[in-house]
């Protein structure tokens, strides 16, 4: 005896009888990526939705099934209407403030510029004595614009030489240590070099390098006014991060663009594990040298575990960097990003 078969029934994407095989393997390649970020929204997201983990799991798996098995096209109406109301549901959530922040985030920094005096409040200065070890301290930091006198641009390496790093910019102040200003997940924060360099290079085993760039100080002291700017404006009306659009790089760039800068988007703005090489490309840090022997000496882990507990580690850690030939540039607008 035989048994006919359904004819109709065609492997990937069985609900679609009609497509070739190719476009079917295409359109069902591209359907998952939403999917998936679907899923994980549902289980990580900001959502209030009871047993997230076992919602995102059943979700994936109907999903799943409904794209590449399911013969009827009835179920992914169920999906498309499940991801419609998960994007509803999204859209409806606003950054705030009120949140149950970890301790080292729980402050939002502000910066007042009055004439030539600078309050800094919020200013992190924690005391490590490892990554979850923490004596919590936040300080008000007076100083004057005019003592602004340079920009200095670090980036932190999760992963030896990755293609993403974290990346921040300090800005030195004539006679008093630097100001390190970090754009994070939460609010771009203020602090002591102690605090946001120390606790990456000696306590998080991050890769840590130090550039020493052209900026002049005119163009430092209008960068940090931009920066007091977006960091107060952030304190009033909280933003999301986002990796693509509104990441630590990207913003260093927006801001530099409203100082002056000139040059094209490059594709290291956002792999900004390569953002070094790019200030060399560029012609904002010290080129006198092949980019090979600047990024070795530029390396500041050494120096400050050497320097953990010294009052001076801003200092020390900047004893044998390079640093640019006076008149090899006047900050941002040098650059083309070639």
């Amino acid at each position: 005896m035989q048994v006919a078969q359904d004819a109709t029934f065609r492997w990937p994407l069985p609900w679609w009888r009609s497509g070739p095989v190719a476009l079917r393997w295409l359109l069902g390649l591209v359907a998952s990526l939403p999917l998936a970020w679907a899923a994980l929204a549902i289980a990580y997201g900001p959502l209030p939705l009871p047993g997230r983990g076992w919602l995102a799991l059943a979700f994936a798996a109907f999903a799943g099934w409904a794209l590449w098995g399911a013969r009827s096209r009835w179920p992914m109406g169920v999906v498309v209407l499940l991801f419609a109301a998960l994007l509803a549901a999204w859209s409806q959530v606003r950054p705030r403030h009120d949140r149950q922040w970890r301790p080292e985030v729980a402050v939002t920094p502000r910066i007042a510029i009055d004439g030539d005096r600078v309050l800094v409040s919020g200013y992190r200065n924690f005391d490590y004595r490892g990554r979850e070890d923490f004596d919590e301290r936040w300080e008000e930091r007076e100083l004057r614009l005019s003592e602004v006198q340079g920009v200095d641009f670090f980036v932190s390496y999760w992963e030896p030489d990755g293609a993403i790093a974290h990346t921040f910019l300090s800005f030195d102040v004539a006679g008093a240590d630097p100001l390190a200003i970090s754009i994070e997940i939460r609010p771009e924060r203020g602090g002591d070099e102690r605090d946001i360099v120390r606790v990456r290079s000696n306590h998080r085993g991050e890769e840590v390098f130090l550039y020493r760039t052209t900026a002049s100080a005119d163009t430092a002291r209008a960068l940090f006014r931009v920066y007091a700017s977006r960091i107060n404006a952030l304190a009033d009306v909280p933003e999301f991060y986002n990796v693509l659009s509104n990441n630590c790089t990207v913003n260093i760039v927006r801001y530099a663009n409203q100082v002056g800068r000139l040059g094209r988007w490059d594709t290291r703005h956002l792999l900004n594990g390569w953002s070094d090489r790019y200030l060399y490309d560029a012609g904002l840090v010290d080129t006198s040298m092949p980019f090979a022997e600047l990024r070795r000496r530029s390396l500041v882990n050494p120096a400050a575990r050497a320097a953990d507990q010294d009052p001076a580690f801003a200092r020390a850690i900047r004893e044998g960097r390079p640093v640019p030939a006076a008149g090899t540039g006047a900050g941002p607008e040098a650059g083309g990003g070639r």
